[in-house]
C-alpha cells in the first residue's frame, strides 16, 4: 500500500480523475476546436454524441461524450435474436424469475470455465428491479478461458457494468480506447459503450454488478473533509485508439465483425463488415475506467467502538432517497485495528439493505476460510433483515483476544455489493452451479454458545402496571 504491487505489468497510458471532462485524440488534430458538431469533422470523421444521461440532466448530473469515428454506430443491418450463451432472447422478464428467500446463503467458489468468453460466461447470481423500467441492478459471477474473437464487440443497454477481477487478467478493448483490469482493480463500463475483453494470463473469473438506474459516484465525505476512501485523482481513463479495417461504405469491408447487445436481459446479434473500434478521438465525461483498490485511503475508529461499514464504500449509486443507495460498493482491506474495550470484528447485525459479498484473496477476518468457509471465488448473500454477522469461533476469538493493535486482511480484500433493494436469487444460483453450502448457518452460528447468567440475587423489573 498504497498502491497494489501487480503481478502482470501495466500496458497502457491513461488520463486520471473520476468525473473529470477529458479529452483525447490517437491523431492530432481530430478533435474539433471550439464546436462538437461541425459541418465537417476533421479527416473526415463521423460526430457521434453519446448521452448517458438525459439531455436535460442538471449540470453537476450530466454525462455525455462526443466521439469523432471513421463511421456512426447507426450503420449496421438489424438485429436479431440470438439464441446462445447464459441469456436468451426468448426468456420471460418477469420477476418471477428471481427466488426471493430470507435464509442466509453462501457460495464455495464457483467453477473456472475453459469453454467461455468473457459474455457467455456472465452467470446471473442475484438481482431486483426492471432493466425495461431503469430501476433495480443485477450481481453476476463470470468465468472465462478464451478471449473474445477480435471480430467480436459486446454492449449492453441495460445499465453500467462494475468488474470486480478475482483471478486472472482482463485486457479490455472499448470503443473509446483500452483497460487493463488486474485482481485488485475494478472497472466501470457505461451502459452502451462497446468492448471486448481479452485474456492474457489465462482463465479469469470474477464477480460484477449491472446497475440499471443512473451512474456510479464518488460517497459524499462529510466532516471526514476533502480527501480519503476513494480519492478522485487515482480513478483512470482510456486513452482513445481505434482500428482501420472498412471497406468504401458502412455496407461493404473485407472482415466481417460480431455486435452483441444485452438488451432487457436478452441477447440480440449482427454482423457489419467494418470494425465497431473506430473512434479517434473523443471528449466528455461518460467513459469506462478503472480504479487500483490499493489506492483506497481506508479509515476507522482510533477510540472505541466499529463504525458502520459505509466508511469502506468506494462507489456509491444513489436512490432518489438521499443517503440510501441502490447500489454501493464496498471493500474490506488491510487495515488497522487499534479501538479500546471494544469487540473488533463486525458486530452481529440485521438491516434494510441486502449485503452480497465476494471475496478477491486472503480470509475475512469475520469468517473462517478454509474449505467449507468464505474463500476467494465465492460469495454469500444475507438478504434484508436477515441476521447475519462473526461465526462462533471468530466471536470466541475476538471476544477473548488481546486488545493491542493488530493489522488484519494482509494480502486480503473482502467486497461487498450493498443494496436497499431485496434481493432475488435465480435457478442458477440457487441450484445449477452447484455451490450453495447447504450447512452455511448451522455452521456459522449453531455453535454460538449462551455466556447470558443470570445475576445472583437480581430480580425482574415488571413491565406491568
Amino acid at each position: 500500500m498504497p498502491t497494489t504491487t501487480f503481478e502482470f505489468a501495466e500496458k497502457y497510458k491513461y488520463q486520471n480523475g473520476f468525473g473529470s471532462y477529458h479529452e483525447t485524440e490517437a491523431i492530432s488534430g481530430a478533435l474539433p476546436i471550439g464546436q462538437n458538431s461541425p459541418q465537417k469533422p476533421p479527416y473526415g470523421l463521423y460526430a457521434e454524441k453519446l448521452s448517458g444521461t438525459a439531455f436535460t440532466a442538471p449540470r453537476h448530473e450530466n454525462q455525455q461524450t462526443w466521439l469523432y469515428r471513421i463511421l456512426p454506430s447507426c450503420a449496421h443491418p438489424p438485429f436479431a435474436p440470438a439464441a446462445d450463451g447464459s441469456f436468451k432472447s426468448d426468456k420471460s422478464t418477469d420477476s418471477t424469475r428471481f427466488e426471493y428467500i430470507p435464509n442466509q446463503l453462501r457460495w464455495d467458489p464457483f467453477d473456472h470455465d475453459d469453454q467461455t468468453d468473457f459474455v457467455s460466461g456472465l452467470r446471473l447470481v442475484a438481482g431486483a428491479g426492471d432493466a425495461t423500467l431503469k430501476q433495480g441492478l443485477g450481481m453476476y459471477i463470470y468465468s472465462a478461458g478464451k478471449s473474445m474473437a477480435e471480430t467480436s464487440a459486446f454492449y449492453s443497454a441495460d445499465g453500467d457494468l462494475l468488474i470486480v477481477a478475482q483471478d486472472g487478467v482482463l485486457d479490455i478493448r472499448t470503443e473509446l480506447g483500452w483497460l487493463l483490469v488486474r485482481p485488485m482493480e475494478i472497472c466501470v463500463i457505461p451502459r452502451g459503450v462497446k468492448y471486448q475483453v481479452h485474456l492474457p494470463s489465462g482463465p479469469v473469473r470474477g464477480y460484477a454488478l449491472e446497475l440499471y438506474q443512473g451512474h456510479f459516484t464518488l460517497p459524499e465525505l462529510g466532516p471526514i473533509g476533502s480527501n480519503c476512501l476513494a480519492n478522485s485523482r487515482d480513478f483512470q481513463a482510456p486513452l482513445a485508439n481505434f482500428s482501420q479495417d472498412y471497406g468504401a461504405t458502412a455496407s461493404e469491408g473485407p472482415t466481417t465483425y460480431t455486435v452483441t447487445v444485452k438488451f432487457n436481459n436478452s441477447l440480440f446479434r449482427t454482423k457489419q463488415p467494418h470494425t465497431p473500434f473506430n473512434v479517434v478521438a473523443w471528449h466528455g465525461n461518460y467513459y469506462p475506467y478503472k480504479y487500483d483498490l490499493g489506492r483506497f485511503n481506508t479509515i476507522g475508529s482510533i477510540s472505541y467502538d466499529h463504525p458502520d461499514p459505509s466508511i469502506f464504500t468506494v462507489l456509491s449509486a444513489l436512490s432518489d432517497h438521499p443517503g440510501t443507495a441502490i447500489a454501493d460498493f464496498v471493500i474490506f482491506p488491510p487495515r488497522w485495528l487499534v479501538a479500546e474495550k471494544t469487540f473488533r470484528p463486525p458486530w452481529y447485525h440485521r438491516n434494510t439493505m441486502s449485503e452480497f459479498m465476494g471475496l478477491i484473496a486472503g480470509e475475512y477476518d469475520a469468517k473462517k476460510g478454509g474449505h467449507g468457509g468464505f474463500m476467494p471465488g465465492g460469495a454469500s448473500l444475507h438478504n434484508v433483515m436477515s441476521g447475519h454477522g462473526p461465526d462462533a469461533a471468530s466471536f470466541e476469538g475476538a471476544s477473548n483476544a488481546e486488545l493491542k493493535p493488530a493489522f488484519v486482511g494482509k494480502g486480503s480484500c473482502a467486497f461487498m455489493f450493498e443494496s436497499c433493494l431485496m434481493v432475488g436469487v435465480t435457478e442458477w444460483g440457487l441450484k445449477m452451479c452447484k455451490k450453495v453450502q447447504e450447512g452455511y448457518s448451522e455452521e456459522s452460528w449453531g455453535g454460538v454458545q449462551v455466556h447470558w447468567k443470570f445475576p445472583e440475587g437480581a430480580t425482574v423489573n415488571s413491565h406491568l402496571l
